[in-house]
């Protein structure tokens, strides 16, 4: 069973040879050149074979033609730092243009997948990350800022978020070509700590929903909740087929979470205590774990989020290889 056939079957409840599993990291200094971050990826999955494949650019990819300057200072995530905003003023969400996905760094990224599809396409899905439109917005104003103007000024940010989410569309339908499986759909405001739920609803789903209606022929469309607190509940009917969110830090459990979901859940493992600061047999444990809470269906074993670049070379392998010992 290849690993395209094992996904299928995970999505599809069929037949099993063994549980899924992926990790996904980012590549620092690699992710700044298509054909350098397309090597790194398929490094990383020629050496640990995941089911899936996640494409992971710089979380400014996608902002970077809107004029955003950002750099990388070395966090451990392998993330960078915005150091130049394009939002000042409520007025200048209109002024963004929608972008042409066939320029600048969206066609760097098209460029990137190109690659990786030639290379590992055909037998592993292989899904792209996409930032939803509120997870954009906020990088292009800073993230305190976001907040002020999603409640003082929530026409002009509307605005802003209707020419992010046309942006957004359009640049899926030209990956699509690609030959990619689907998407990795990250939500970073669905958190109380942050917004209520009905600021969401109507700044964040709202959105949402428009940007996945454009991936109705993907067939992969996992969706990840960052964050703690998550409004797990007000997700329960988007059209995605797989969930991700850090279980090893808050609520739902993995049990709960595929009872509230008709999908299949992916985690279990804690990035940090296990994969950076365990061992091998901490992390074989987690995944017994999963697996129990789970009955070993509908579940594909992951972290809640990027793995750390500084976790161990043992580690990763040993996340990979302890499904091979895990009935199905």
């Amino acid at each position: 069973m290849n690993h395209r056939k094992r996904i299928e079957n995970c999505l599809n409840q069929a037949t099993l040879d063994r549980i899924p599993v992926t990790l996904w990291r980012h590549f620092p200094v690699d992710d700044q050149n298509p054909e350098s971050l397309a090597s790194a990826i398929i490094q990383f999955q020629k050496t640990y074979d995941f089911d899936i494949v996640k494409v992971t650019p710089s979380s400014s990819y996608c902002l970077t033609d809107w004029g955003i300057i950002d750099e990388w200072c070395g966090a451990t995530e392998g993330t960078r730092e915005y150091t130049q905003h394009v939002i000042s003023n409520p007025e200048d969400w209109s002024h963004l243009q929608i972008l042409d996905p066939t320029k600048g760094k969206l066609s760097e990224q098209i460029n990137c997948l190109q690659i990786i599809t030639k290379e590992l396409g055909g037998e592993t899905p292989i899904i792209q990350t996409i930032f939803n439109p509120l997870s954009q917005a906020k990088n292009l104003i800073g993230r305190e800022n976001l907040t002020v103007h999603l409640r003082r000024y929530p026409e002009a940010l509307h605005e802003g978020l209707r020419i992010i989410t046309e942006s957004t569309s359009r640049f899926i339908s030209e990956i699509e070509k690609t030959g990619i499986s689907g998407i990795f759909f990250a939500v970073q405001h669905a958190q109380y700590g942050i917004l209520t739920e009905d600021e969401y609803r109507v700044f964040g789903k709202k959105y949402d929903l428009q940007v996945l209606d454009s991936t109705h022929n993907m067939w992969v469309k996992m969706l990840h909740l960052h964050g703690t607190e998550i409004m797990f509940d007000l997700f329960s009917d988007y059209p995605v087929n797989i969930i991700n969110w850090h279980d090893q830090d808050t609520s739902p459990s993995l049990s709960e979470g595929k009872f509230r979901f008709p999908g299949v859940v992916c985690g279990g493992l804690s990035r940090e205590k296990s994969l950076v600061l365990g061992a091998p047999e901490q992390i074989i444990s987690e995944a017994q774990t999963a697996y129990r809470l789970t009955l070993g269906n509908r579940f594909i074993l992951g972290t809640g989020c990027v793995v750390p670049i500084i976790a161990p070379h043992g580690n990763i392998m040993a996340s990979r290889k302890c499904v091979e010992t895990l009935s199905v």
